[in-house]
């Protein structure tokens, strides 16, 4: 996992908040042994569905793909999550991911 994205993203208003996320977020918590990068990715998609934060899922979903989840498993947590997120969130997540799919065919 690239560990500048934070400086790319967020370096020019926050480098701070930048730096933590490289730091800590993406070099230290994202690479601790307990959890392999495709359940932290699952963890990850899992929350971000459930709290409609739909900024920063396209990024996660990208990520989850590279972390070894594949279209169905990611199609599959959204409809999952309809029943214990909410409809809404869920809706929004599918249209995102159907989003990320379509640039990965382009």
């Amino acid at each position: 996992m690239p560990s500048q994205l934070g400086q790319l993203s967020l370096g020019a208003i926050t480098p701070k908040l930048a730096q933590l996320t490289d730091q800590l977020l993406f070099d230290d918590i994202w690479q601790r042994p307990g959890l392999s990068p495709r359940e932290r990715s699952l963890i990850t998609v899992a929350t971000l569905v459930a709290l409609n934060r739909s900024e920063q899922l396209p990024f996660h979903l990208r990520l989850a793909q590279e972390n070894g989840l594949n279209r169905e498993t990611l199609a599959e947590l959204v409809t999952h999550l309809a029943f214990y997120a909410g409809w809404p969130c869920a809706a929004t997540a599918a249209r995102l991911l159907q989003e990320t799919f379509n640039q990965e065919e382009q």
